[in-house]
């Protein structure tokens, strides 16, 4: 095995774990390596928003642990270690890293998004390598840092299970909220992987890794490494470079550029703009050009661009700008930014990348081209009179639009209809990217109707029927939503998707068995979400259910973002956490059952009507 002649090279060497984890310890104790437990002081504050993705993360802090033990170490325990280990670990989901829990309530945001989904585990490595250079006083510190990454597949956990899991104190200082070794294994369907690396120690990558260093021929390649000024660093501590040098009296913390392969060792550059430049603004400044970028999405997509890249390929620049009527400087440079953005590729003049052509193409299943149009004109005119609308507390309709609120509603969306089908369009595009997380978030089995208030095109409609085939749906709308429908029907008709005319807020509601309220709530006025709500009520029986699918805000109402800025709209409604929502169906009879975050534009939450003969909940989570 080769951890075994790697012991014997370690043998009289000062061996620290940078880390006070238990797992970690019992991991590296059970393979015979001795070695002293010192645990870092380095606060992970990083910001996240800076990695490019979430191994980088957690690589940078594992390494910054593992420095500040290996420079404390001379002054504070008056001995200078031969090798510092330092690990992070970090649960990711669709991008979001999921770190340790704050309280309860932040274990259960963790768990419900990994709930019935596959997820990936990284655990960052960096191995310092401590070298007291004869006659100086100054300690070289060179870095060798890896990560390894492992799918772990959650079952559907029921809102039961996920509290007793919880309340068994168990989450609080698991990655991820929890323990894969212990009670949380019972979460857990399947692991693709190092088991041991979901643990909190990617064992055998560390071991591959310790053979390399030590084992490694002195003409093996490894003890070659290219510095960036081309020369070639050779001896023993070339294979973890000596570009990375941090001297005791503070000359630290350079930051690794990370391989794209989980197997490959990652060379330590001289400089680091985001370790050199903590003090720059990058957020701020992001932020300073973020309306330019919004704005070259909204322009690309109103003139077509996407579009004309998808019927034809290998066009010129003049064609582009003809096709799409524009000038070719002004072609030139809005290809050069969507480029920039991410949103082409530099082939000739441009082709769409994956999610351009998923999202962006007007007529893909997915698109999000109606929504696009609607945010550059309806909401961007709105954004641009922020600071009267903060000022005044009040929607900038008529300053942006030259009509009050409801003349707009009236005269805009229900009397042209372009801007009619805008507005439509905008709502079958988020309906059409939300509809199948929001549809299988849960086990509808039990109800057989549904009635999808204020369903607009029927796109979430038909997103429920395809999930639950004993499910038949209701789309109940305004008259002259419903009379526009037929732009909007799939090419597969379903007989199980119905359409009824009326208004919400004046007529009665069809009888169902589920009512869907899907970004309604948020829209309205507190009167009128009660309103609203006591209606759903009176025609909701007991044991039938409601489900309520909007943005979720957390409790400290901190994020979304999304959410938070949308509010700034100044329109009646609110945004609210889902506490906010169980508290607000709890005071028209409905008892929370479960929540599910999707990691899409809407989280879900379901709820049934109680029945007030008795006190039990009758409904069954899977």
């Amino acid at each position: 095995m080769v951890l075994n002649p790697v012991i014997s090279k370690l043998s009289g060497k000062l061996v620290v774990l940078a880390s006070a984890s238990p797992r970690r310890l019992e991991i590296l104790t059970n393979i015979g390596l001795r070695f002293e437990v010192v645990p870092s002081w380095f606060k992970e504050t990083l910001d996240k928003t800076l990695f490019k993705t979430p191994y980088e993360y957690a690589v940078e802090t594992a390494k910054q642990k593992a420095l500040e033990v290996a420079q404390r170490m001379p002054f504070k325990h008056l001995k200078a270690p031969d090798i510092v280990i330092g690990a992070d670990t970090v649960v990711t989901v669709d991008g979001l890293i999921l770190e340790k829990p704050a309280d309860k309530q932040d274990a259960y945001r963790m768990l419900s998004r990994l709930s019935g989904k596959e997820h990936s585990v990284f655990t960052g490595v960096a191995i310092v390598l401590c070298n007291e250079k004869e006659g100086e006083l100054k300690i070289e510190y060179n870095v060798v840092d890896f990560y390894e990454e492992t799918k772990v597949k959650f079952a559907d956990l029921s809102e039961d299970m996920l509290w007793e899991y919880i309340n068994s104190g168990e989450p609080m200082d698991k990655a991820g909220g929890y323990g894969i070794q212990a009670l949380g294994g019972m979460l857990v369907e399947y692991v693709k992987g190092d088991f041991l690396n979901v643990v909190g120690f990617p064992l055998n990558h560390f071991c591959k890794q310790l053979g390399m260093i030590y084992n490694s021929p002195p003409e093996s390649p490894a003890h070659k490494i290219k510095r960036e000024d081309s020369t070639e660093a050779e001896g023993p501590w070339a294979l973890v470079n000596s570009l990375s040098k941090c001297t005791e009296n503070g000359e630290n913390n350079q930051q690794s550029s990370n391989s794209d392969s989980a197997q490959d060792q990652n060379v330590v550059g001289p400089e680091c703009a985001k370790c050199n430049n903590e003090g720059f603004p990058h957020k701020i400044v992001d932020l300073l050009d973020g309306f330019k970028a919004s704005k070259t999405l909204f322009t690309a997509s109103k003139l077509g661009v996407f579009d004309v890249l998808s019927d034809s390929e290998g066009l010129t620049l003049e064609e582009v700008a003809d096709r799409i009527k524009a000038s070719v400087l002004g072609t030139e440079r809005l290809l050069d930014g969507a480029v920039s953005l991410g949103l082409l590729h530099r082939l000739r003049h441009g082709e769409n990348t994956d999610q351009a052509r998923r999202f962006l193409v007007s007529d893909s299943p997915l698109s999000l081209h109606g929504y696009i149009l609607n945010c550059n004109d309806l909401v961007w005119p709105l954004f641009t009179h922020l600071e009267s609308a903060v000022r005044e507390g009040t929607n900038q309709y008529e300053r942006a639009f030259g009509k009050k609120t409801e003349n707009l509603f009236q005269d805009g969306y229900y009397k042209k209809d372009d801007v009619k089908m805008r507005f439509m369009n905008a709502m079958h595009s988020i309906a059409k990217v939300t509809g199948t997380d929001v549809a299988t978030a849960f086990d509808l089995s039990q109800f057989k109707t549904a009635c999808d208030v204020g369903g607009c095109t029927g796109a979430m409609a038909y997103e429920f029927t395809k999930a639950h085939p004993g499910l038949s749906v209701i789309v109940f709308d305004l008259p002259p939503v419903i009379e526009m429908r037929h732009h909007f029907q799939p090419k597969e008709q379903d007989d199980r998707v119905s359409f009824v005319a009326g208004d919400f807020f004046k007529d009665d509601l069809p009888k169902a068995d589920l009512y869907i309220l899907a970004r309604i709530l948020h829209d309205w006025s507190d009167d009128k979400v009660h309103e609203l709500l006591r209606k759903v009520s009176k025609a909701c029986t007991p044991g039938g259910g409601l489900l309520v699918s909007e943005i979720f805000l957390d409790e400290g109402r901190t994020r979304p973002s999304r959410a938070l800025l949308q509010a700034l709209s100044m329109t009646e409604g609110q945004q609210r956490s889902a506490v906010q929502y169980r508290d607000l169906l709890e005071e028209h009879g409905f008892t929370h059952v479960q929540t599910k975050y999707t990691d899409n534009l809407l989280d879900a939450m379901l709820f049934v009507k109680k029945d007030p003969n008795y006190t039990d909940c009758f409904y069954k989570v899977s």
